[in-house]
């Protein structure tokens, strides 16, 4: 499901703007629930049927569909590969929390902390938009001070960043949450619960494609 980028809610509290909706037709073919990716997008292990999400911690979206695709995700066969990638769309603001993602995945801490991130930006409306606030909620949460601001400050975080947003465009993501299946297909639907579905067939046509069968 994707949301226009045009007309984010960031949840950032001096960039609102009004959320629309686009919705894609419903039926099963390409075009309608789903869109082929031109050119095809290289994934990282053959062996693994690649899934990314395309999110930002500031969509409130992406937050309200974040339980849902957790729980999904606990489900999926072990031939199948879920990636996060976090995008800015260009934000300064979102930026900082793309970064705060990538640091908390290499000290260890996302597994822990990555609900809270959402719901303290969006329940608790908690601004960890700017380095020196996200930096204090972090150390709140137990996070160690010195290794999350030599990791969040790191070239390897800003490239992380970097190719996140590369990505973003070379799959012509237009608004977030977006799922992508395999490189090849670029997911809709109505609504969190049909998008699931569709990837869940699309899933299974990539296995079938993988294994030599139409």
């Amino acid at each position: 499901m994707k949301f226009a980028r045009r007309s984010f809610v960031a949840a950032i509290f001096a960039l609102g703007a009004a959320l629309t909706v686009a919705l894609p037709a419903q039926a099963q073919s390409a075009g309608k629930d789903y869109t082929a990716i031109t050119p095809v997008q290289p994934t990282e292990d053959a062996g693994k049927i690649e899934v990314l999400e395309f999110f930002s911690y500031g969509c409130p979206h992406c937050s309200d569909f974040h339980p849902q695709l957790s729980s999904w995700i606990g489900k999926l066969p072990s031939d199948v590969v879920v990636k996060r990638v976090p995008i800015t769309f260009g934000r300064g603001a979102w930026a900082n929390i793309a970064k705060l993602y990538y640091t908390l995945e290499i000290t260890g801490d996302l597994a822990k902390l990555d609900g809270d991130v959402f719901k303290a930006i969006h329940a608790e409306r908690i601004n960890l938009f700017e380095e020196k606030a996200l930096a204090e909620w972090v150390v709140k949460k137990g996070v160690d001070p010195k290794k999350f601001a030599e990791t969040f400050n790191s070239f390897g975080v800003m490239s992380k960043v970097k190719r996140g947003d590369q990505m973003a465009q070379a799959y012509k993501i237009q608004g977030v949450p977006a799922l992508a299946v395999e490189g090849k297909y670029l997911v809709g639907g109505k609504d969190f619960t049909e998008t699931l579905q569709i990837s869940d067939k699309l899933i299974a046509k990539v296995r079938s494609e993988k294994s030599g069968k139409k």
